[in-house]
């Protein structure tokens, strides 16, 4: 693999970016040149470039694959660049230095783009929780819903400005969002980019607040969204409403998800596409056979029960279960017969328990008279 650019920060190959940046900047600190003794400076020049390569690479997604895959060939090899090259970071040694800012500036963070400029943020993401019925889930439906959260003020169109001519070019970065900085070092000419600390990145002030968000640009409503359900929806599936989440200050808004929650059901039980329940029926029914009358998720249906049917015997009724969410196919139903014993008899049934009781009690006396001839 060449160099071994985890090795050179001390992190796990699984390690997260905050935890690459820590160990960056912990080490960035202490081999920083002008902390060398005056017998070790060469050594901590050097140090200082390998860890500044090692972070630039390991920090940056795209470098990182690469280099997992084909090693440090895969980023460059030895005419690999840091972008680092001849930074000073002397600065290192003020308090008033963000190193996060310089990290975020050069790896993708913070919000910003490769030129300079402020990408727009996205809002927030929302989730809510809805309650279906099994049938809602079995044949879908339409649900409406009340939320609160951001959006873009209607009143200032998410300027935060009372009016158009209240906004107002940033003197101090011209309008660009950013500053730019040169600075010559001991290793070279070095530019830095950072967020304007005026206007924030956007390149524009305001000198008057539009007066129903304050200069907030968004403001909290009470909003009411339709949610299609769809056919055979299961507990725990989220729905994602795009750009129905909360809007950001730049506009952008985040999206909604609908985590749905079935809720039990009086008659029956589901299991992936098939629902389940239990049907009673009598002794003389199980014994001679009948049709019974059982629900079903829109209805009710005819099940036959043949002669001799035993109890917790299991019949499948196809397609009457649950559609799948695919759109292809349809569950089952499945009930299983209870046989129920009487427990109180009239006197003529108590006869007729006996008559078949003694006849039964023949039958097995020739059984066993059989078999033993």
């Amino acid at each position: 693999m060449g160099k071994d650019y985890y090795e050179t920060l001390g992190v796990d190959k699984n390690a997260t970016k905050q935890e690459i940046k820590k160990a960056y900047k912990k080490l960035a600190l202490k081999f920083h040149p002008d902390r060398a003794p005056d017998d070790k400076k060469k050594e901590y020049e050097e140090h200082f470039k390998e860890i500044n390569e090692a972070a630039s690479v390991l920090a940056d997604e795209e470098k990182k694959a690469n280099y997992d895959k084909f090693g440090s060939g895969g980023v460059g090899g030895a005419g690999f660049k840091s972008g680092f090259e001849g930074f000073d970071f002397s600065e290192f040694m003020h308090d008033s230095f963000d190193f996060d800012d310089v990290f975020d500036t050069f790896f993708g963070g913070g919000g910003f783009f490769r030129n300079g400029h402020r990408a727009p943020r996205k809002g927030s993401d929302l989730l809510y929780n809805l309650e279906i019925e099994l049938e809602d889930a079995a044949f879908g439906a339409k649900k409406n819903i009340k939320i609160n959260k951001f959006e873009t003020c209607d009143q200032c169109k998410g300027t935060g400005a009372k009016s158009v001519s209240d906004i107002k070019t940033c003197d101090n970065c011209q309008g660009a969002g950013y500053q730019r900085r040169t600075q010559r070092t001991p290793f070279g000419v070095f530019s830095t980019t950072a967020p304007c600390n005026i206007c924030k990145g956007e390149g524009k002030v305001i000198t008057a607040n539009c007066t129903k968000c304050h200069g907030k640009k968004r403001i909290e409503v009470e909003k009411k969204i339709e949610v299609d359900v769809p056919k055979g929806i299961s507990n725990g599936f989220k729905l994602r409403l795009s750009g129905e989440g909360e809007a950001s200050e730049d506009g952008v808004p985040g999206d909604l998800y609908i985590s749905i929650h079935v809720k039990p059901h009086s008659t029956f039980e589901r299991k992936d596409d098939d629902i389940f329940l239990e049907a009673p029926i009598s002794f003389s029914e199980a014994a001679l056979g009948t049709e019974i009358e059982v629900p079903i998720l829109d209805g009710k249906a005819t099940l036959k029960v043949p002669a001799g049917t035993q109890t917790d015997t299991q019949f499948k009724m196809k397609g009457k279960g649950i559609p799948h969410l695919q759109g292809y196919g349809v569950g089952s139903q499945i009930v299983k017969v209870i046989v129920e014993t009487p427990e109180k008899l009239t006197k003529k049934q108590k006869e007729l328990f006996k008559e078949l009781a003694k006849e039964n009690k023949h039958k097995g006396f020739f059984k066993r008279i059989k078999s033993v001839f």
